[in-house]
């Protein structure tokens, strides 16, 4: 699976959205993303590894310590493609 795939299979659930919302203001642990829902560990240990899979996300370890960051690089790219779409000069050619 490309990675343009792969990012919009992450940003299909409502909860991997809210945590790249969360992550806009800057780095923030696993915890600290994780108080913000109600939902066990191991299901926000997969959200996380369906982001960082689609590179959405960015992770560092200090100590025992996770902490996320988003990876802009990624989302700007899905952007780019999505605007490709609406690119009226291109639905012209066709």
């Amino acid at each position: 699976m490309n990675a343009t795939n792969n990012a919009f299979k992450a940003i299909a659930d409502p909860a991997r959205r809210e945590i790249l919302r969360l992550l806009r203001a800057g780095e923030m642990t696993a915890g600290d993303l994780a108080a913000h829902f109600d939902t066990s560990k191991p299901t926000m240990s997969h959200h996380f590894a369906v982001l960082a899979d689609a590179d959405l996300i960015t992770r560092r370890r200090e100590g025992q310590t996770i902490w996320y960051g988003l990876n802009t690089t990624v989302l700007q790219d899905v952007l780019a493609w999505m605007l490709d779409l609406t690119d009226t000069d291109h639905k012209e050619r066709k």
